[in-house]
């Protein structure tokens, strides 16, 4: 039974850092395409950033040189770095990921991580 579960989140001033995690379990993230969602009380979920199998990045524009996506594969954990946190970046933050065949495939995700950014 695939797992993924994010931590990381927390309550932090603008301009403030954290680092998310999703770690894998009951896969190998190896060659996966991982990704980061982020919801707003009220709003539907958004995606944030991506992390290729082989390690290409991807982000939103309004995260862009803020936010840093890297993966450790060993441990079987992808991290989403958030730097220069601003309110408007208070979210549920989410990890997604697919296991299967081209056949048959099912997305898996993470229960969230909360991030409150104050002024």
């Amino acid at each position: 039974q695939v797992q993924l579960v994010e931590s990381g989140g927390a309550s932090v001033q603008a301009s403030g850092s954290l680092r998310l995690s999703c770690a894998v379990f009951g896969g190998s993230i190896r060659g996966n395409t991982v990704y980061w969602y982020r919801q707003a009380p009220g709003t539907q979920r958004t995606w944030v950033a991506t992390i290729t199998g082989s390690g290409l990045t991807h982000y939103v524009d309004f995260v862009k040189d803020r936010f840093a996506v890297s993966r450790e594969d060993a441990e079987n954990t992808v991290f989403l770095q958030l730097s220069n946190l601003r309110p408007e970046d208070t979210a549920m933050y989410y990890c997604q990921t697919t296991f299967g065949t081209a056949e048959n495939s099912r997305d898996y995700w993470g229960q969230g991580t909360q991030v409150t950014v104050s002024a």
